[in-house]
């Protein structure tokens, strides 16, 4: 038996170093200084316009332009000086933009602006500015901007695209309307918790129907929605979520915005580093990992500590590596929340199985090779092989089995299902930590698969599967290979023989 383990908290990793520190300056009714004429330092004075700054160009022959764009500004005023800028121009200024191409004229504008306490950009010189200008995703309120330093220009362009292909235009709509709404949905008189659901409830309906007019029906529809709710509206809410069998990217879009919206969340030992990435930076992060043969948390303390969170208002995220409903104790954890009144949603997760599958280029259930697919246990009470296997379905030809936690069994479990009638040469693959970078594979027989894994002594998560369907595996080996072979193989991103 492992021995017990308390919850732990999980220290968020520390940020990485940043290129530069992305902010959102508000411009509104500011003064801005802008020095030259060109065609470049036009465009610099159109977005501190947009942004609602009233700014003041000096250049002796502005471009076309910049004259248009004094004509019909996009906010904010633009006043042409024709004239060089000067000390004294710095003045109760809250930004200064030089366009200038003369490296000594670049440094006496910066050093001047810096003078005066004012941040300074010097356009395509980048050693002499305090802040850089991104490539910007407009759908204002909401703003995205995009930077790589001054690296890469063209690239941080292109993540733009992508960026604006993924948002509709119309969510400026919705986001304008948040704006409008927000003083509202604080005078309403909903307490904390059911503003927050307010804005769940907004936000689920705005994702779905980017292209609406919002409309003040809207505002009524989701306050009344929020107060249906009563008393419920001040639990919080469990959700038990797949993490995947390791590789971020295979993570649900559900799955992500649970995680976004997590308040605490509940971790496997399991689960793969790399899916934190995509949770609530500010979110408490527990491990109650319950792991074989090693230090486990009890199931009824992560039943008990989930519902106390939950009771206490918080979005608790119950994170398990794979499909919560396979193998991951979902029922029980489900089983108490029902019994604390309190609603438990799953967002499945890819399995490891199918994970490892799809790496294998292998169809579980290939209509030539196999007719059936079944999910077993390897790891029963105490650790050891569970009592009530159907042998017989494990020795059907035409099955094929994935069996999850078969480390210390698996020996075991290959001997009576030959016993039982599992012709000796079926094709056995072992997978250790699928889908992962450090993914490995183990080709062979159900008769030595055992000895090839403890060979190996493999430290990740192992998932055997077995049957006639794995001889599409890419690159799989014949069976008479497999028996003299006992290496093992990292798979780092290609699969091996």
């Amino acid at each position: 038996m492992s021995a017990p383990r308390a919850p732990t908290e999980a220290r968020p990793p520390r940020m990485e170093a940043l290129a530069r520190l992305p902010v959102f300056y508000a411009l509104a009714h500011k003064r801005a200084v802008v020095a030259g004429g060109t065609p470049a330092a036009a465009w610099k004075a159109e977005l501190l316009s947009a942004a609602g700054a009233d700014v003041e160009v000096f250049a002796t022959e502005p471009s076309d332009e910049m004259a248009h764009l004094a004509g019909d500004p996009p906010g904010g005023a633009v006043v042409l000086q024709l004239r060089a800028w000067r000390p004294e121009d710095f003045a109760a200024a809250a930004i200064a933009i030089g366009a200038i191409e003369d490296d000594a004229e670049a440094a006496r504008f910066a050093a001047a602006a810096r003078a005066a306490g004012v941040p300074v950009n010097i356009v395509d010189k980048p050693a002499l500015s305090d802040f850089s200008f991104g490539s910007i995703v407009n759908r204002s309120p909401l703003v995205i901007g995009v930077s790589t330093d001054g690296a890469a220009p063209v690239f941080a362009q292109a993540i733009r695209a992508k960026i604006e292909a993924m948002i509709p235009r119309t969510f400026a709509r919705w986001a304008d309307a948040a704006r409008r709404w927000r003083a509202a949905v604080k005078s309403s008189g909903l307490p904390f918790a059911g503003r927050r659901k307010f804005w769940q409830i907004f936000t689920a309906h705005a994702v779905t129907h980017p292209g609406a007019e919002p409309a003040d029906a809207d505002f009524a529809a989701f306050l009344a929605a929020t107060r249906a709710q009563g008393a419920a509206v001040e639990h919080g809410s469990v959700t038990l979520v797949g993490a995947g069998p390791g590789d971020p990217e295979l993570l649900t879009l559900r799955a992500v915005r649970a995680l976004q919206s997590a308040d605490v969340i509940l971790i496997d030992d399991l689960v793969a580093p790399g899916i934190l990435d995509f949770a609530r930076r500010e979110a408490k992060k527990m491990l109650v990992g319950k792991t074989g043969f090693a230090p486990s948390c009890k199931q009824e303390e992560i039943n008990a500590l989930m519902v106390s969170l939950a009771k206490a208002g918080k979005r608790v995220v119950r994170l398990k590596a794979g499909d919560p409903m396979i193998f991951g104790r979902a029922g029980e954890e489900i089983a108490a929340c029902r019994e604390a009144d309190l609603a438990a949603e799953v967002v499945p997760g890819i399995s490891a199985a199918q994970g490892a599958a799809s790496q294998l280029g292998i169809s579980l259930t290939h209509r030539s090779l196999a007719r059936r697919v079944q999910y077993i246990t390897a790891h029963g009470a105490g650790g050891k092989l569970p009592r009530d296997i159907d042998w017989t379905s494990l020795a059907d030809p035409s099955t094929t089995t994935v069996v999850y936690m078969p480390k210390r069994t698996l020996a075991e479990l290959a001997a009576r299902a030959i016993a039982r009638g599992l012709e000796p040469t079926t094709p056995a693959i072992a997978v250790i930590a699928a889908t992962r970078p450090e993914q490995a594979v183990i080709r062979g027989i159900i008769a030595d698969i055992a000895g090839r894994l403890d060979h190996a002594a493999p430290k990740g998560p192992v998932l055997v599967m077995i049957g006639r369907a794995l001889t599409q595996s890419t690159g799989s080996v014949g069976m008479e290979e497999a028996a003299r072979s006992d290496s093992w193989s990292p798979m780092q991103g290609r699969r091996v023989s």
